[in-house]
C-alpha cells in the first residue's frame, strides 16, 4: 500500500491505513517529501498496540530525500522519531539526486541543486545506517540500469532493492534483467500508472487491452494491471484510500494470467509517465536533458 497524498490529510491516512491492515495490507511504503510517515506510523503503532498485528508482520518502507543526502544516518533516525519505529525494513535513495540540505518541497528550484551527485558518499552513509541496526535493508528508487551498474561498483552492501515505476506500458524489461543478475528485487510504483495524482494518468486502466483481459477474465482492468506486475517477480505498491477499492485491487492475487495475456501485454506501445522533468535544467542541475537522467532508459 501506498501511501502517498497529495493533501497530506493526516486523518484520512491513519483510518485508510487501519482498514488495509484489516483488509490483509502488510507492505507499506511512504517517503519523508510524501508527508505521510507520522501519520502511517501513528495508524501502526495503533494496530501493533491493539494487537491487530505485530510489529514482525509489518514491512514498512520509507525513502531518504533528496537534500538528506549528506547525512543518511541524521535522516533515518528522524524518520524514526517521526514514525514512532525501531526500525525501518527498508529505506531507499528516492532519486540519483542531491539538493542542498533543508530543500523540503518535491519540485527544487534552480539554486536548490548540488552539481556533484556524491552518490557514493551517500551510499556509505545508506550502509551505515544498515550497521547500526536503523534499518533491515537498504535499497534506491528511479536508478536505471547504469546507475545500478554505478552503484555495484563502489557499493560494500548492494542495494535489495530498485523501486521504479513499473506498469504494463512501462514493463522495464532491460532493468527488471539487470536488477534479477545483481539479485536487486524490483518494486514497482505506480503500478496502474498513478490515476488521481497531478502527474498521473488514467492511459493503463483505460486500454482496450487491459480492458479485454479484464473482461475475459470477470476482473478489473486494475486487477490485471496488478497481477502484471507480480507475475514478473515486482512487489506493486498501490494507493488507494478507498475501502471497496483496497479490496479489489488485494483480488488480483486471485487472478491468473495465461500466456496469450502476457504476450498481448509485451506488444503494448511503452510510455513513462513519471519522467522526472523537475530534476533537469541546462545550469545547475547535473542532468541536462531527460536522456541523462535516465541514461537512455526513456
Amino acid at each position: 500500500m501506498g501511501t502517498y497524498c497529495p493533501q497530506k490529510d493526516r486523518e484520512s491516512t491513519i483510518l485508510a491505513v487501519h482498514q488495509a491492515i484489516k483488509i490483509g495490507y502488510r507492505h507499506f511504503d511512504t517517503a519523508k517529501i510524501y508527508g505521510s510517515e507520522e501519520a502511517l506510523g501513528t495508524a501502526l503503532g495503533q494496530a501493533i498496540s491493539y494487537g491487530t498485528v505485530q510489529r514482525e508482520d509489518i514491512y514498512v518502507t520509507s525513502k531518504l530525500w533528496s537534500s538528506d543526502h549528506h547525512d543518511p544516518v541524521s535522516a533515518l533516525r528522524q524518520t524514526l522519531k517521526t514514525m514512532g519505529l525501531e526500525y525501518l525494513d527498508g529505506y531507499l535513495v528516492h532519486w540519483p539526486i542531491k539538493l542542498k540540505p533543508g530543500v523540503s518541497e518535491p519540485v527544487p528550484k534552480e539554486e536548490e541543486f548540488e552539481k556533484d551527485l556524491g552518490i557514493e558518499e551517500t551510499w556509505q552513509g545508506m550502509e551505515r545506517c544498515l550497521e547500526m541496526g536503523l534499518c533491515k535493508s537498504i535499497g534506491v528508487s528511479n536508478f536505471s540500469s547504469k546507475k545500478i551498474f554505478d552503484l555495484l561498483d563502489f557499493a560494500s552492501i548492494s542495494p535489495s532493492v530498485n523501486q521504479v515505476e513499473m506498469h504494463p506500458l512501462w514493463r522495464q524489461s532491460k532493468l527488471r534483467k539487470v536488477c534479477e543478475e545483481n539479485n536487486i528485487h524490483v518494486s514497482g510504483y505506480s503500478p496502474l500508472g498513478g490515476p488521481g495524482n497531478c502527474w498521473g494518468s488514467t492511459a493503463v486502466i483505460e486500454h482496450p487491452v487491459i480492458k479485454s483481459i479484464a473482461l475475459k477474465h470477470n476482473a478489473t482492468p486494475a486487477q490485471v494491471a496488478l497481477r502484471w506486475g507480480m507475475s514478473k517477480g515486482a512487489s506493486v505498491i498501490v494507493k488507494s484510500f478507498n475501502g471497496a477499492r483496497m479490496r479489489e485491487n488485494k483480488r488480483a492475487l486471485e487472478i491468473k494470467l495465461d500466456d496469450q495475456d502476457l504476450s498481448f501485454i509485451d506488444q503494448l506501445e511503452e510510455w513513462k509517465i513519471m519522467r522526472g522533468e523537475f530534476l533537469v535544467n541546462q545550469t545547475t542541475s547535473p542532468y541536462k536533458s531527460i536522456q541523462q537522467l535516465w541514461d537512455g532508459e526513456i
